[in-house]
C-alpha cells in the first residue's frame, strides 16, 4: 500500500505539548460535569439549580471522556510503534496502575474511617480486591467509583493493540485494523449482542479509530484513507454522544441535564477538529514544565476528583457559598492530583521506563455515566 512522505510538521515520536493540554481540559470538563451537574447526592441538591448559569456549559463536560478516547487512540498507537508486544504491555502496566491503586485505596480509606456517604459503592473488601485488578466488570463486579467505567474500555483497547503489535505495527497494517474495526463496529451495533459488543465496543471504537488514524496523518502525512476513517468516526461519535447525553437525561430530567442535542453536536465536532488540528500541527505548543505537569496531573485528577468532592463538599456546604466551595474542592483536587503525579507516578515510571526511549503518557482516561 502506498506510504504518503514524512510531512514537514511531523515532530517524532515525543512528547507533544498540545496534548497535555487537551488532556487536562479533557480531566476538567469531565470535573465540571460532576461537581456541577451530577453530583445530586454530594451536594444534598440539584447542582445544576446550585449554578445554573454554568449547568447547560458544565452539562457537556460528561463529553470529556469522548476526548480522552480520541487522544488515546493517537497517543496509545504512538507509543506502541516500532515496540514489542513485552515493552508495550509494561509501559501501560506502569503508565495505568499506580495512581489507580491509590485512587482504590484512597476510596475503600474514604468510606471505611469517615462517616461519608455520598457515591459509597457499598463493596465487600473482597470486592475492592477485584477492583484492584481492574477488571471487575469482567467478574461483574461493581466498580469502586464510577470513573472507572472508562478505564474498561481503555484496557480492551489495549488488547486489541497488543494484537496489531504482535501482528507487527504498519502503516497499511494499521489502516487494514481501523477499517475492520469500524466495519465492526457497524455490525456489532445492528446485531446487538452482548458479547460481541464488549469485544467491539461500538460505541467507543469510532473515538479509538479516529484518534489512531490522526496519529497516521501526523506521522506520514495526508493521505484519503485515514481521512475517510476520521470523518466516519466524528460521524458515528454523533450517534454515540448524542445517545450517551439522551440516557443522562432520561435518568435526571432535563432541568437537571440542560444540554441540547445542537450543544453535543458542537462539541464532539470541536472535539475531532482540535485533534486534527494537532495531527496537521496547526496546533502546535512549546514544550514546558507548565504543560507537562499539567498532562501528568491529567489521570490522577480524572481518578481522584470524585473522593476529594465526597470528602469537601459535605462538610463545606452548609458553611460556605456554593460557588467557593466549588472552587476550594477544585483546587484541591488540582492540588492532590499534582502530589500524586509528582510523588507516586513519576518515580515509579521513571523506576521501570526503558532507558533511551521516554514513553509518552496516554490518557486516562477513563459506561456508566461517569459518577452517574
Amino acid at each position: 500500500m502506498h506510504q504518503p512522505n514524512r510531512p514537514r510538521h511531523a515532530r517524532g515520536d515525543g512528547r507533544l505539548a498540545e496534548l497535555d493540554l487537551l488532556r487536562f481540559i479533557a480531566a476538567l470538563a469531565v470535573l465540571a460535569f460532576h461537581y456541577l451537574v451530577a453530583y445530586a447526592s454530594v451536594w444534598g441538591d440539584r447542582p445544576a439549580e446550585l449554578f445554573p448559569a454554568l449547568a447547560p456549559f458544565a452539562g457537556l463536560g460528561i463529553l470529556g471522556v469522548e476526548l480522552f478516547f480520541v487522544i488515546s487512540g493517537f497517543v496509545i498507537l504512538m507509543s506502541a510503534w516500532g515496540r514489542g508486544v513485552g515493552a508495550f504491555a509494561r509501559s501501560r502496566l506502569v503508565r495505568l496502575y499506580p495512581a489507580y491503586w491509590l485512587s482504590l485505596l484512597a476510596v475503600a480509606g474514604l468510606y471505611a474511617f469517615t462517616g461519608a456517604k455520598a457515591l459509597d459503592p457499598k463493596l465487600s473488601a473482597g470486592e475492592y480486591l477485584v477492583n484492584a485488578t481492574m477488571f471487575q466488570r469482567l467478574f461483574g463486579v461493581t466498580d469502586a467509583a464510577g470513573v472507572y467505567w472508562s478505564l474498561w474500555a481503555e484496557l480492551r483497547f489495549y488488547l486489541l493493540m497488543a494484537i496489531l503489535v504482535i501482528i507487527g505495527i504498519t502503516f497499511g497494517r494499521v489502516l487494514a485494523f481501523c477499517g475492520i474495526w469500524l466495519v465492526a463496529a457497524l455490525g456489532a451495533e445492528l446485531l446487538g449482542n452482548d458479547l460481541v459488543n464488549q469485544i467491539v465496543m461500538p460505541r467507543y471504537a469510532p473515538y479509538f479509530v479516529a484518534g489512531m488514524a490522526l496519529y497516521l496523518i501526523h506521522k506520514h502525512g495526508s493521505a484519503w484513507l485515514p481521512w475517510l476513517y476520521v470523518v466516519a468516526g466524528w460521524a458515528m461519535s454523533l450517534h454515540s454522544a448524542l445517545e450517551r447525553v439522551h440516557g443522562r437525561i432520561k435518568v435526571a430530567g432535563f432541568k437537571n441535564m440542560p444540554v441540547s442535542d445542537v450543544s453535543v453536536i458542537i462539541t464532539i465536532t470541536v472535539v475531532f477538529a482540535a485533534m486534527a488540528l494537532v495531527a496537521l500541527g496547526v496546533l502546535r505548543l512549546r514544550p514546558s514544565r507548565v504543560l507537562t505537569a499539567l498532562g501528568g496531573t491529567t489521570y490522577p485528577l480524572y481518578l481522584f476528583h470524585s473522593v476529594v468532592a465526597v470528602a469537601l463538599v459535605p462538610p463545606l456546604v452548609s458553611r460556605l457559598d456554593p460557588w467557593l466551595v466549588a472552587t476550594i474542592t477544585t483546587l484541591a483536587a488540582v492540588l492532590l492530583s499534582y502530589l500524586v503525579y509528582a510523588f507516586a507516578e513519576r518515580p515509579v515510571q521513571r523506576l521501570f521506563r526503558p532507558r533511551g526511549r521516554a514513553a509518552p503518557a496516554p490518557v486516562a482516561p477513563r459506561e456508566r455515566v461517569p459518577s452517574g
